[in-house]
């Protein structure tokens, strides 16, 4: 892979320099933001940690289960009217989901429910097929097929996989609007443990790469946007800090770093020094 730039990064490489962060956008089926950083609605302690969090992030996309708010599971009773969705645009997921046929009945769900809050045109749905209750690894299959049904029904796809590349490219090619390949396994806090597939996932993919799952620090959110990530979801980092407002402000900032970062350029790793100052043309020399 190396030498190799796919058009999505030689379009960031010739971004001029001066070109303001502010206009820096997240494209998603053709909806814009500004931030790159979604949250979570689940695993915090009560509503009002959750509603301070979400502002204090600035993020603009939340995301919520859908099946547990339909039946009222703990602690997601009233999540729907917790947050003000005239400001906050809703990504529905389908947490819970062990098959394809399940998943996409309860994105259809979920899109009524964006619709009851006010979002008539969101179609926008966190495609999640796990079966396994143990490791809570995602069906490729199972999130294959119901992706390609799913993009039939007019939805904007964003389907949480492995981190396969493979996977991620033929979920593109069935008309997904993002890919979510994860960093570690959920809520497992070990950070970003798939660099090499995720570094060619991103290198390979023409819609944007959201690193889900498994970031426990700020320090592991940048590292995800130096590599190219285009956002980030983190939810039980934020939900289960010891302060989950301030970990959002700070995994909010640590995404705009990493994405200024990555814009910026990054000078080569090299195997020796490299004098600060000129050695030519100064006194003495």
């Amino acid at each position: 892979m190396e030498g190799c730039i796919s058009e999505r990064n030689m379009q960031t490489l010739e971004r001029p320099t001066n070109t303001p962060a502010a206009n820096d956008q997240l494209i998603i089926a053709g909806r814009p933001f500004r931030s790159r950083l979604m949250t979570g609605t689940g695993k915090y302690r009560n509503f009002d940690d959750m509603r301070r969090s979400v502002a204090e992030s600035g993020c603009e996309i939340v995301t919520v289960a859908v099946r547990r708010v339909q039946t009222n599971a703990p602690g997601h009773e009233g999540l729907a009217e917790a947050l003000d969705w005239s400001k906050i645009w809703m990504l529905p997921n389908t947490a819970g989901c062990k098959t394809a046929e399940d998943a996409v009945r309860v994105a259809r769900l979920g899109r009524e429910m964006a619709k009851l809050l006010g979002q008539e045109d969101n179609n926008f749905v966190k495609l999640e097929v796990i079966p396994d209750a143990k490791y809570l690894l995602p069906d490729p299959i199972g999130t294959l097929e119901a992706a390609e049904q799913l993009v039939k029904e007019g939805f904007a796809v964003l389907p949480y996989i492995n981190a396969d590349p493979l996977l991620a490219k033929r979920l593109e090619e069935v008309g997904c609007a993002t890919v979510m390949p994860l960093g570690s396994p959920i809520g497992s806090g070990q950070g970003i443990q798939n660099t090499a597939n995720i570094r060619i996932i991103i290198e390979n993919s023409n819609i944007p790469v959201v690193v889900d799952a498994g970031i426990g620090a700020p320090s592991e959110a940048a590292m995800a946007m130096e590599m190219g990530a285009d956002a980030l979801l983190i939810n039980t980092a934020i939900a289960q800090a010891v302060n989950a407002p301030a970990m959002a402000k700070a995994m909010g900032l640590a995404a705009e770093a990493g994405r200024l970062a990555y814009q910026a350029g990054r000078i080569p790793v090299k195997a020796y020094a490299s004098a600060s100052s000129p050695l030519q043309g100064i006194v003495g020399a």
